[in-house]
């Protein structure tokens, strides 16, 4: 049930992490397409500024006031245009800025777990080497203890054997059987 729980929140966890990461992702393409948009509206206000510049409606061909007028409005929402392509701009800098940061810090919190996956290896190496040397002593002391056992039970079947050679044993039993017929006879 925890299991389940612990995975149900972990997956929760990134999910929204990636919703974050699409968020700003999206955000930045729309910024993108507004400043493209800007682009493109000043691109055609230019282009009626340079059909204002050719406009002549005064007597003879000349300009008059009229037009340029018309061709000074036209370049004065060309320059407010342009102040929003850079208001916008500096939101779009904002947003890469922000991208440039989350990956430094991405960058070192995975460096930061590399390390300590690599520190945690290297005392898990450590200690699997002294675990090694300990089975080796705690084995060379088996064999000691086996030699010595094995050199222990030959000195006792030794000293049986010598015992009924000698017939230590052999008196032993008469005297046990001795014991037994005294009881016997009483």
């Amino acid at each position: 049930m925890i299991k389940n729980f612990l995975l149900l929140l972990f997956l929760g966890f990134f999910s929204l992490n990636a919703a974050a990461i699409r968020v700003d992702t999206s955000a930045y393409q729309l910024q993108r397409l507004k400043i493209n948009a800007l682009l493109a509206e000043r691109s055609t206000r230019f282009g009626q500024y340079d059909q204002s510049l050719d406009a002549r409606t005064g007597i003879f061909g000349f300009q008059t006031k009229r037009d340029i007028k018309n061709s000074n409005e036209i370049l004065r929402q060309i320059v407010l245009n342009d102040n929003n392509i850079f208001k916008e701009l500096k939101v779009l800098m904002d947003y890469k800025d922000q991208e440039v940061k989350n990956v430094i810090i991405n960058s070192n919190t995975t460096n930061g777990r590399i390390q300590n996956y690599m520190l945690s290896i290297k005392k898990l190496q450590d200690h699997n080497q002294a675990l090694k040397k300990e089975m080796a002593i705690i084995e060379k002391g088996k064999t000691s203890y086996y030699y010595i056992i094995s050199f222990l039970g030959l000195l006792i079947a030794g000293m049986v054997w010598f015992g009924y050679k000698k017939g230590l044993f052999n008196e032993f039993g008469k005297s046990k059987n001795k014991s037994n017929s005294i009881k016997v006879i009483r």
